[in-house]
Order: C-alpha cells, then structure tokens, then sequence
C-alpha cells in the first residue's frame, strides 16, 4: 500500500501524504513481488516504518544522488536513451497495463488518478492503438454468438411445405 511520499525540496526531505491525499494498494505481477520480497527480506528491517529502498548509510534516497550514481549509469550500460526521465517509467508502466489488457478504470487505480476522465485525457493515445485488435476480438465474438443464435439453429429443421 502507498500511504505516504518523500519529496526533496532545496536539499531537505520531507514525508507527507500522497499527491491524492489517499492511500492506494499496488497489485504487483509475481516476478516482482518476488523480486521485492528477496529485497525486504535481505535489506529492510522489520520495522513497520522501515524505507524500502535507502542509500548504503539506511538514509532516504535523495533523487539527485540517486540521478547521478544509479540511474545514469544503468541507462547507460542498458542503451537507453539520454534523458529519460524516472517518471517516463510511470508512462511505460501505464503503456503495459494497456498493452496486457487492462481497461481505463484498472489503469486509473494504479497510477492513483482520481477519475478516469483523468486518466484517459493522459493516456488516450495508448486506448487507441489496438483498435485493430479490438474490431478481430469482436469480429471473434459476432462469429461465436451467431454460430449458437437461434436463427441459425432454426435454418437445418425448416420444413418445405408442399403444395
């Protein structure tokens, strides 16, 4: 569950509540609930405030530190562009929720929007771009549903009446 942020503002951190002001569950897929779950068990004390992720000292990550020693070099060494940004994750995370099938109101609760309205004003562009996909899908369905209508049932047991 989110229930807080940090932000660095002018060199100080400060803890306070979720641009929301509410509190949102994360459901994440198996491989990083394992992922994260190794990490816990080896770096985080049991603490029920304990940081997930903090500097080698068990100090809250400054992000410009974190810029400059993690993040650049691990864009790098993996070919990605220069300049992305860490909140374009939040974009490729919202892109594959799409892509995996999720509908408007999934992504929605994930990236904590308030309403949909917000969401798809943001992400239209990614509801788009399977239309294809969608028109098979119904294509798929149509055929399902006609090949079971009653219709079509009716047409082998039609009687010719003789004059």
């Amino acid at each position: 569950m989110i229930s807080e942020s940090l932000s660095e503002v002018r060199g100080h951190l400060y803890f306070g509540p979720t641009k929301s002001h509410k509190d949102r569950v994360i459901v994440l897929p198996k491989f990083l609930r394992d992922a994260l779950s190794a990490h816990l068990a080896e770096h985080v004390p049991a603490e029920s405030d304990a940081l997930v992720f903090t500097s080698p000292k068990g100090e809250p990550l400054r992000i410009s530190n974190w810029r400059r020693r993690v993040w650049r070099p691990a864009c790098e060494e993996s070919g990605m562009p220069d300049g992305l940004r860490i909140h374009d994750l939040r974009h490729t995370a919202a892109s594959l929720l799409v892509s995996a099938g999720a509908n408007v109101k999934v992504v929605q609760r994930h990236l904590g929007h308030s309403t949909a309205t917000q969401t798809l004003d943001r992400y239209a562009h990614l509801f788009t771009e399977d239309l294809e996909a969608v028109a098979d899908r119904l294509d798929q369905v149509w055929a399902a549903g006609n090949e079971f209508s009653s219709r079509a049932a009716t047409k082998s047991r039609v009687v010719e009446l003789g004059s």
